[in-house]
């Protein structure tokens, strides 16, 4: 069977379209990561506190943990690629609050809209790339989209590591500022519009999302990613803070927190890889959340000092836990995008998940900066990823069940 002309031009728009949302993505979750490597800095410049640090880490969350739905509703009613544009103006916006900020609590309320702006930004992904991705490639673009935590990692640490040994963390918040505000010609050029909105119109879309919200299917969901993002975000985030108590300077903490974050967007794309080969999902969350406790436990609990190159064993171990941790947003990414149940919203399914998961993104730098000061050092940082890794299991055997050998071939 042979392409014709127009199809060849569909399938081309389609794959614009969808790499141009995976951009706009990376782009919004470049601002969760622009902190991390920034954190020692500002904690001395505004008096902050371990703790404090962890609610500037994570407050950039709170916005996805109250407004998911919220943001879905938005969605339906002036449609997905106007509420991915919106995401971005606010991102910059409040890039540029935060360069203006003199105190902590100017600081972290430029966090709390940069927040707002990521949750418009990301709720719309998933919905835009399996409505405009060519058919064969919806595996392959949705995990694609499922990398751009770990893609905005690695460019994002990598990227504050260096600009920060010749400027401040206030002009790197300018720059990060006008990098929001680049995916927007290309949204408006390759992204088709948005379809006019259905009869009804907030009430219709209202009554969507109220029966996506009573499937205890979404729920179950969100909460099998939370016990991954809250693991994850604590660790990863962490990290630049970690290495420097290490006695790593300059641009090293930083690069090896990228390249940490990095191996998550590698995971990712080959997680995308197996579901496209028919691999099963209940599999692939079980594996993953194993093998994120055992490197949990590897890298916190051994004491890698009297090691030979200790250092470097522990960056491995590490790296292992971000590599197989992102089997879990992949195979959850995919499965997101078909749990609206008949007569439901997926901009509100997957709404409803990052509304339940950025639980997790907020509340896991507090718990091990807790953790931390309470017991004098990193050690005991596994015992949050074991016990959110055996929580994450059982949650996948509910939520699977006899679905646990579902696939995800190009072929659906």
């Amino acid at each position: 069977m042979t392409l014709t002309q127009p199809s060849l031009q569909r399938t081309a728009s389609g794959n614009a379209a969808w790499i141009v949302v995976v951009v706009a993505g990376i782009t919004a979750a470049l601002h969760i990561w622009k902190l991390p490597a920034a954190l020692p800095r500002i904690q001395e410049d505004l008096g902050l506190s371990l703790l404090a640090a962890g609610v500037l880490l994570g407050i950039v969350q709170v916005a996805g943990m109250v407004g998911g739905l919220a943001v879905s509703l938005l969605a339906e009613v002036i449609g997905e690629r106007r509420t991915l544009l919106l995401g971005l103006v606010f991102l910059s916006a409040g890039s540029i609050f935060g360069a203006l900020s003199i105190g902590a609590n100017t600081l972290l309320a430029s966090r709390a809209i940069e927040g707002i702006g990521f949750i418009v930004a990301t709720v719309v992904g998933p919905g835009l790339i399996r409505r405009h991705a060519p058919f064969r490639r919806v595996n392959l673009a949705v995990g694609c989209w499922s990398a751009y935590q770990g893609t905005a990692t690695f460019v994002g640490l990598i990227a504050s590591a260096y600009f920060l040994q010749v400027g401040t963390w206030q002009a790197w918040w300018w720059v990060m500022a006008a990098v929001s505000l680049v995916p927007i010609p290309l949204v408006l050029r390759m992204v088709p519009k948005d379809q006019p909105a259905g009869a009804g119109g907030a009430r219709a879309a209202a009554g969507r999302i109220g029966i996506t919200a009573r499937s205890p299917k979404v729920w179950i969901a969100g909460v099998v990613f939370g016990c991954y993002t809250v693991q994850w975000m604590a660790v990863v985030g962490f990290l630049p803070t970690l290495y420097g108590d290490s006695g790593l300077s300059g641009t090293h903490a930083g690069v090896l927190s990228a390249v940490v974050g990095g191996l998550n967007g590698v995971g990712a794309i080959i997680t995308s890889m197996l579901l496209q080969r028919g691999a099963p999902a209940r599999a692939l969350l079980f594996l993953s959340f194993v093998l994120m406790a055992a490197a949990g436990l590897a890298t916190f609990a051994v004491d890698w000092s009297p090691v030979p190159g200790g250092l470097a064993w522990q960056v491995a171990c590490v790296g292992f836990f971000s590599l197989s941790g992102a089997m879990i947003p992949a195979t959850m990414t995919r499965m997101a995008v078909d749990l609206a149940p008949e007569g439901g919203s997926a901009p509100a399914a997957m709404g409803l998940m990052q509304q339940i998961y950025n639980v997790g993104n907020f509340t896991g730098p507090m718990i091990v900066a807790w953790l931390a000061m309470s017991t004098g050092g990193w050690s005991s940082t596994w015992w949050m990823t074991s016990v959110f890794a055996v929580l994450g299991i059982i949650l996948s055997a509910v939520l699977v069940g006899r679905r646990g050998s579902m696939h995800f071939s190009h072929a659906q």
